[in-house]
């Protein structure tokens, strides 16, 4: 018999390259019920589920109590990422940015910062501040390229203070 993990991760095969909905959203809760209303990788789960839904509204207050039961290393950084995306597309920018700048002091070297830099700036962006959201995703690039680090640094930096 295939682990709970394995018949998660196939609901969303099944689901790649579609749009999710109803059926979706029934199959991830079922495997959500059998972990318990107390669980935080099922909460997450079902938050994930309502997001890819296209509801975000839905998604937050899953993701936030996900997030206060307690998520492993692995899906914790996901949450916060997916729940302060959900957040910008509710326009709840400050919200959101709280979140994910939280994330980025919490795990600045972490496996998903570049992750978390896109989203950032992305809120950013969405929220009148486009200079600022290059320069975050400006700085996210810098440490993958081959050479000039500290000019495009420095560039980034200065391109922030366009939106002040």
């Amino acid at each position: 018999m295939k682990s709970w993990d394995q018949r998660i991760d196939d609901v969303w095969d099944d689901a790649s390259g579609e749009e999710v909905g109803d059926e979706t959203i029934a199959r991830i809760d079922a495997l959500a019920a059998e972990r318990g209303a107390d669980d935080a990788r099922a909460e997450f789960e079902r938050a994930g589920a309502r997001d890819s839904a296209g509801r975000p509204a839905e998604a937050v207050v899953l993701y936030r109590r996900a997030l206060e039961l307690g998520l492993d290393e692995e899906h914790r950084p996901q949450c916060v990422i997916q729940l302060a995306s959900s957040l910008r597309n509710l326009g709840e920018y400050d919200d959101a940015l709280a979140v994910i700048t939280a994330e980025e002091e919490r795990s600045p070297d972490g496996p998903y910062r570049d992750a978390v830099a896109t989203v950032h700036a992305l809120i950013l962006a969405n929220a009148g501040q486009p200079a600022r959201g290059l320069s975050v995703a400006l700085l996210a690039l810098v440490p993958h390229l081959p050479r000039y680090h500290r000019s495009m640094t420095a560039y980034a930096h200065e391109i922030a203070d366009a939106d002040t």
